[in-house]
């Protein structure tokens, strides 16, 4: 079988396109994983490590332990798999803001617990801060993640200017740029700051390293 590559034409019609994102969220690692899910998480693996372009379906089913057709069963191709693993992902996001509702007194958590819940989810699951990673910041040609976590959160901006925990005067696109960017710049600027401190020796190093925190501020005055 010829390797796939970003454009494999592996579709059979016969692939399973249903997107779960709630049955096993918090399932990763574990060895009772259905198929699909495994494939889904070696795919995770494979593109964080690797890059979307330079993953083959063969490392992804080895690494899954299974058959190179399943991929094709569950997916249709390479990129209905991407497309899969970054519906999940977004679900994971989600599910995390969920998390924050649920355990606040009101309706709706503030911005501060549903930032923490995004915190704790992406440090309960590793690779995918490095699939973001490594996503967010190639080239976007036809991606489209930052889209649609766009949209989760402008869902939880909406949610919280429609309970008075947001400004409804602040420009609605300006507070979901903020919202992202308080979530994923450290994310991406963390590993600078460690960095920077590794680069010192042992003994001039900081007893606690530098931790990022980032704000947006506009330059357009609010009402």
């Amino acid at each position: 079988m010829a390797e796939a590559t970003g454009t494999d034409p592996i579709d059979n019609g016969t692939a399973d396109t249903s997107t779960d994102t709630t049955g096993d969220l918090a399932d990763f690692g574990e060895q009772d994983l259905t198929s699909r899910a495994r494939i889904r998480n070696a795919a995770l693996q494979q593109f964080a490590a690797h890059g979307f372009a330079g993953t083959p379906l063969r490392a992804i089913a080895a690494e899954a332990g299974v058959a190179i057709g399943l991929i094709s069963h569950h997916f249709g191709s390479k990129a209905g798999l991407r497309k899969a693993l970054e519906t999940w992902i977004v679900g994971l996001f989600e599910a995390a803001i969920d998390s924050a509702d649920e355990r606040t007194t009101g309706s709706v958590a503030d911005a501060p617990a549903r930032d923490a819940a995004v915190a704790q989810m992406l440090s309960d699951h590793p690779p995918v801060v490095a699939y973001l990673r490594r996503e967010l910041l190639e080239p976007p040609e036809d991606r489209t993640l930052i889209t649609r976590l766009s949209r989760a959160s402008q869902k939880s901006v909406d949610a919280m200017r429609a309970n008075g925990l947001a400004s409804t005067s602040r420009d609605r696109v300006e507070q979901v740029v903020t919202v992202m960017v308080r979530q994923l710049g450290k994310l991406f600027m963390q590993p600078l700051v460690d960095q920077i401190v590794d680069s010192f020796p042992e003994d001039e190093r900081p007893t606690g390293t530098p931790e990022i925190s980032v704000e947006v501020n506009s330059t357009r005055p609010h009402d």
